[in-house]
């Protein structure tokens, strides 16, 4: 089993940056594929980004491509992601996620644990 907690969250300015940051608990960190998502009042929970087990491969949703950076460190049990040029439409609690296995997605459905959430608001 894998404990996510997430952290980093905050208001910031239109333009500002964020980094987020989801430390999880286990020594099988490496064994995950590690998503964020995030979910805005009255709307679903959406695929923000992905990565796979080693952090060789990447995916972003089209909205946040060029703008965030997910990253981890496995030797840390960490896993990030960088806003960059923050818009007001990015105002959502962001949550982590852990996969099995090596190969990261953009489905909810397909995570297995899940952090608590932190909330990100950007102001215009």
């Amino acid at each position: 089993q894998v404990q996510l907690v997430e952290s980093g969250g905050g208001l910031v300015q239109a333009g500002g940056s964020l980094r987020l940051s989801c430390a999880a608990s286990g020594r099988t960190f490496s064994s995950y594929a590690m998503g964020w998502f995030r979910q805005a009042p009255g709307k679903e929970r959406e695929f923000v980004a992905s990565i796979n087990w080693s952090g060789g491969r990447t995916y972003y949703a089209d909205s946040v491509k060029g703008r965030f950076t997910i990253s981890r460190d496995n030797a840390k049990n960490t896993l990030y992601l960088q806003m960059n040029s923050l818009k007001p439409e990015d105002t959502a609690v962001y949550y982590c996620a852990a996969r099995r296995g090596y190969s990261g997605s953009y489905s909810l459905l397909e995570y297995d644990y899940w952090g608590q959430g932190t909330q990100v608001t950007v102001s215009s």
